[in-house]
């Protein structure tokens, strides 16, 4: 058995053990190559690091399913990663067809049924900051870096010094507050 096999053979064993170490191993092994494969099918860095994670997680959870006798653990991981990556674009290809419309479906004259421009600006000015003031310190300064200095989670995340995790869920957490307050400012 060669050296790579017998270290594969000794990884997924750990994994299979719930080891966090053969996990770790796992990722130092084939992270480089499974973040590679995954930026080239996305093209989106964030995209890949989300992917990334979800990938050893899956790993770590159906460490019981890989066969030795069936294949080469990174072959495994590297197939997991792909279809990950391909269901990632179908799903977000899916989503933008959904919401796109054709502009011959707009009504042009609903646009001006809303009062002046400068009233309707005014409003919606009055309902962003309203939505905003309602969001928490750290959801308000992640949700400022994102949008205003056009920062990256990762970026944010280095710069706020806070774990990735804690900052997509501050981004999470915000866009749904702010949602809620300005849908409910809509329906009034």
């Amino acid at each position: 058995m060669k050296s790579a096999e017998k270290d594969d053979a000794e990884l997924i064993q750990a994994i299979r053990q719930r080891d966090p170490e053969g996990l770790a191993a796992a990722y130092d092994r084939y992270a480089s190559v499974t973040f590679s494969l995954f930026l080239r099918i996305t093209r989106d860095r964030s995209v890949s690091e989300d992917l990334l994670q979800e990938l050893f997680i899956r790993v770590w959870n159906r460490g019981r399913e890989f066969d030795p006798q069936k294949g080469v653990l990174g072959v495994w991981i590297a197939a997991i990663a792909r279809n990950m990556a391909i269901d990632y674009i179908r799903s977000a290809q899916a989503r933008f067809n959904t919401r796109l419309r054709s502009i011959d479906s707009v009504d042009p004259t609903a646009l001006l049924r809303h009062g002046s421009e400068s009233e309707s600006l005014l409003d919606a000015r009055r309902s962003i900051s309203t939505a905003f003031s309602n969001l928490t310190a750290n959801e308000k300064r992640v949700l400022e870096l994102a949008y205003f200095e056009g920062c990256s989670q990762s970026e944010i995340a280095e710069r706020l010094h806070e774990p990735l995790g804690t900052v997509k869920s501050w981004v999470r957490s915000g866009l749904g507050r702010l949602r809620s307050v300005l849908k409910m400012g809509a329906v009034q």
